[in-house]
């Protein structure tokens, strides 16, 4: 994408460190959150979702950042809705130079992107104006993409339309699941976040508008989102089953019960999408090619390879 140079930062440049509110709920933020903690700039609050039930026992749980940070001397603010005008009046009394937002799960208001001095800061998984929306790095695999990467942008009241500060690009590995791939771009977003903080403390940040013609919207994924529809090419099902690996899962329906699964290997076998072309291993026809499971997990089981399931259920219908 073109837009204006930008001056190499030299460290001689800097100008003191600045407040910082950060806003985040997920695991992917993590990383960014503690290279902020450790870094020049004075982090004034964190702002993230109130506990909530989880799991089939619905436990009251705290979510990832608090718990990572739960121990550090930090305010930490858990409103409801964000929108709410007590939420918007503590931060902005806290008053921040910059607000960095992460992988929060609510849509910041007006009033809020107007508190920070210099700027609200949105890290978005995906190069955008690819993928904005919600499931940016499943919807990258899912679709076959060679690269993604961390978006910086500057934020307004659209979804992730706002200019773009910075671009961080990397690959998309061939065996890249939902997980590793998050995991790939939580490790590169600090060193992004803290040279976009340098370049607006120096003041040689660019602006660059998005090319709305270009964009493309990965929606909120359900659990439902996950059922494997076998007319689909094999190659196609193949990248949803890493995309969706770990959430939320993709699986298909085997004697009325789910059949989750976690990685399968394109084979070169034909039949009717969805047929079991079962021998010492576990083959799904798809609507082209077919798909060797490799590891699976049946409802209320504990996760196994393909061969160890075969052998406990030899009588198999889709």
């Amino acid at each position: 994408m073109d837009g204006p140079a930008v001056r190499p930062y030299h460290q001689s440049m800097a100008s003191a460190g600045m407040r910082i509110v950060f806003i985040g709920t997920g695991e992917i933020g993590v990383p960014t959150l503690r290279a902020l903690l450790n870094s020049e700039h004075e982090l004034a609050a964190i702002v993230t979702q109130p506990d909530k039930p989880v799991g089939r026992e619905q436990q009251i749980e705290p979510p990832p950042i608090k718990r990572a940070f739960i121990a550090t001397k930090t305010a930490l603010l858990q409103p409801v809705k964000i929108k709410d005008p007590h939420a918007i009046e503590e931060i902005r009394a806290l008053k921040p130079d910059v607000i960095v937002v992460m992988a929060y799960g609510q849509i910041l208001p007006g009033d809020v992107l107007q508190i920070p001095k210099i700027a609200c800061l949105n890290l978005h998984a995906s190069l955008l104006p690819r993928w904005r929306g919600a499931a940016p790095i499943q919807a990258a695999i899912s679709a076959g993409d060679r690269e993604t990467g961390i978006t910086i942008m500057y934020m307004d009241e659209g979804v992730d339309t706002g200019d773009i500060l910075l671009h961080r690009p990397i690959d998309i590995r061939p065996d890249d699941t939902g997980g590793s791939l998050h995991d790939r771009l939580a490790k590169i977003a600090p060193d992004e976040v803290l040279e976009s903080l340098r370049m607006l403390a120096t003041g040689i940040a660019p602006r660059i508008p998005q090319d709305n013609t270009l964009a493309t919207y990965s929606p909120k994924l359900k659990r439902e989102h996950g059922k494997i529809d076998w007319s689909e090419p094999a190659q196609a099902i193949e990248r949803k089953i890493r995309a969706f690996n770990p959430w939320p899962g993709a699986f298909m329906e085997i004697n009325g019960r789910h059949l989750k699964i976690f990685s399968a290997s394109i084979v070169d076998f034909t039949g009717q999408p969805g047929e079991i072309l079962k021998d010492e291993k576990l083959i799904i026809a798809a609507g082209t090619g077919a798909l060797s499971l490799n590891e699976v997990q049946l409802e209320a089981k504990r996760r196994m390879n393909a061969a160890e399931f075969l052998r406990g259920h030899r009588a198999l219908s889709s």
